[in-house]
């Protein structure tokens, strides 16, 4: 059975096939097919976004589809940059524009007030437009500079602080342990198990 994902950005697509390559599904991504339509990420919540995505390459593939949409929640900034967290410093935002803007809004806030949490979204679309969403959240905080070199996004600047390192610092076996989007495909996966259980036993 074929899952494909919604995404064209390499570091979620290569975080996602770890995370889903023992499912029994063939993995396919959205560069693997022509004419894809654009999906305008307009929802007020990561959960509308990522149904949005997963359910138009869903029909346009005519395979079950894959999507998710992650906000990064910042409590002293009024849960800025949430939604918007992957352009939240423009439409053609680096990663490092993006966590630079975020360090400049904090800057003086102490290390107590800077609680954040990721949220990730994440939407199993059938062709016939059946979907189905789960949710996965990491709390931390944001630090007052970057460190580490792994991982992308907003890692360098969030603080698990149960390890006391960032989500950058982890390796990324360390992060599929823990991190918000792991938390999410974790139920996925078990969504995705049941729907090739019932293709198995012909059920569907």
């Amino acid at each position: 059975m074929e899952l494909v994902l919604a995404t064209t950005n390499p570091d979620k697509q290569e975080e996602l096939v770890s995370l889903l390559r023992d499912l029994g599904y063939t993995i396919r991504t959205m560069d693997e097919f022509d004419s894809v339509p654009r999906v305008i990420e307009d929802g007020e919540t990561c959960q509308a976004n990522a149904m949005k995505k997963a359910t138009a390459l869903a029909r346009h593939t005519g395979m079950l589809a894959l999507a998710d949409d992650t906000g990064l929640e910042v409590e002293a900034l009024g849960g800025r940059p949430g939604v918007y967290a992957a352009r939240y410093a423009g439409e053609e935002a680096t990663y490092e524009d993006n966590w630079r803007k975020l360090l400049r809004e904090l800057k003086g806030v102490p290390a107590d007030k800077r609680v954040a949490r990721f949220r990730t979204a994440v939407a199993i679309a059938e062709p016939s437009s059946q979907v189905e969403v789960v949710e996965g959240v990491l709390d931390g905080r944001i630090t007052e500079s970057p460190s580490g070199t792994e991982g992308f996004g907003y890692d360098p600047v969030f603080l698990v602080p149960e390890l006391g390192k960032t989500l950058a610092q982890l390796t990324l076996e360390q992060k599929n342990r823990i991190s918000h989007r792991a938390r999410a495909l974790a139920k996925a996966k078990e969504v995705l198990k049941s729907k090739l259980t019932k293709v198995e036993s012909g059920g569907a």
